[in-house]
C-alpha cells in the first residue's frame, strides 16, 4: 500500500481544485456561480455513474445508517457549504472568502476529537497551524484593497464562518462512515455529490429565466471547457478527498485539502501576474506546515 496515500491524494485535490478556480473565475462571467456549481456536480455524477459501470460488480450492500450519514454530509458540505462559500463572495470577495475556509480544517480536527476521539500528535496540531497560517498569508495579501462596508463584513463573516463550519462537520460525517463501515471512496463520493447537487435544484428555480439557451452564449468550446473542469474539480478532486478521508485523520485531509491557493501562485505567475514576497513566505511557511503532516 502507498505510504501517505491519504495525504498525497489530499494534496492532489488541492491541486486540482486550484487549477480549475481559474478557469472557474472566467466562467464565472459568463454563467451563475449556483448554475455553474450546478453543472460541474451533474457532469461529475454522470462520469461517476459510467466509472461504477465499468469497476463496479453492482451496488453493494450499504447498511442505512452509513447512506443516511454521506446524504447529510453531502447536504451539508457540498449543497449548503458551497451555497454559503458563494454567498460570501459577494460581500467579502475571494480573498477574504478564501481566508475564513482555512477555519474548516481546524474546525474538523477539533469535531472529530470531541466525537471520534480523533487524537492528533503535537507535530499534526503544529502542522496544521503552520500550514494554515501560510495559505492565510497568501489569500489575505491582496485582500486590503477590497473597501467594503462594515454590515457587508459582518454579513459576510457570519457566511464566511457557516460555511467553514458546513465544510468541517461534512468531512467529519465523512469520517464517520469510514471509521464505522467499509464503503469505497468511489461510492461515498457517489452518495455525497448525489445529495448536495439534489439540493441546489430548489435553489435554481429563482433562476430559471436567465438559464433558458437564448440567454447564454452557448457552444462547444464552453461545453468542452466546462466538462474537463467538471472533471478535474469535481470527478477527481472530490474521489481524492475522500480518499484522503479514509487514510488519513480528518484534521490532517482537510489541512492538506485547503491549500489550493499555494498551487494558484505559480498558476498566475504562468499568467504573468505580479506575486509578491509576502505570497511566497506565505508558502514556504506551507511547505513547512505540510512537511510536519507527513510525521508521525
Amino acid at each position: 500500500m502507498l505510504a501517505f496515500q491519504g495525504e498525497l491524494a489530499a494534496l492532489f485535490a488541492a491541486f486540482l481544485w486550484a487549477s480549475s478556480s481559474v478557469v472557474y473565475s472566467r466562467l464565472g462571467e459568463q454563467l451563475s456561480p449556483l448554475f455553474l456549481n450546478f453543472l460541474k456536480g451533474a457532469i461529475a455524477l454522470f462520469l461517476l455513474g459510467i466509472t461504477l459501470l465499468i469497476t463496479s460488480n453492482g451496488v453493494p450492500y450499504l447498511p442505512r445508517y452509513s447512506i443516511i450519514i454521506l446524504t447529510i454530509s453531502g447536504v451539508i458540505g457540498v449543497g449548503f457549504g458551497d451555497t454559503v462559500f458563494f454567498s460570501s463572495l459577494k460581500y467579502l470577495g475571494a480573498r477574504r472568502a478564501l481566508l475564513f475556509e482555512t477555519l474548516a480544517p481546524p474546525l474538523a480536527a477539533i469535531i472529530a476529537l470531541i466525537f471520534l476521539q480523533e487524537a492528533l500528535s503535537v507535530y499534526s496540531w503544529l502542522g496544521i497551524g503552520l500550514t494554515l497560517v501560510g495559505v492565510a498569508t497568501v489569500i489575505s495579501e491582496r485582500a486590503s484593497n477590497q473597501d467594503i462596508t462594515r454590515n457587508e463584513l459582518i454579513v459576510g463573516s457570519l457566511l464566511g464562518l457557516g460555511g467553514a463550519i458546513a465544510q468541517a462537520v461534512g468531512a467529519v460525517l465523512s469520517r464517520v462512515a469510514f471509521t464505522d463501515f467499509d464503503v469505497s471512496p468511489l461510492w461515498s463520493t457517489t452518495i455525497r455529490l448525489t445529495a448536495g447537487t439534489l439540493f441546489l435544484i430548489p435553489l435554481l428555480y429563482p433562476l430559471r429565466q436567465e438559464l433558458q439557451i437564448p440567454s447564454l452564449k452557448w457552444s462547444w468550446r464552453l461545453w468542452t471547457i466546462i466538462f474537463l473542469t467538471a472533471f478535474a474539480s469535481t470527478y477527481l478532486a472530490i474521489w481524492l478527498q475522500q480518499i484522503s478521508l479514509k487514510f488519513t485523520a480528518t484534521g490532517i485531509a482537510q489541512t492538506l485539502s485547503s491549500t489550493s491557493p499555494l498551487f494558484v501562485l505559480p498558476i498566475v505567475a504562468f499568467l504573468k501576474e505580479p506575486i509578491t514576497l509576502r505570497a511566497v513566505g506565505g508558502v514556504i511557511i506551507s511547505i513547512a506546515g505540510i512537511a510536519l503532516l507527513f510525521i508521525y
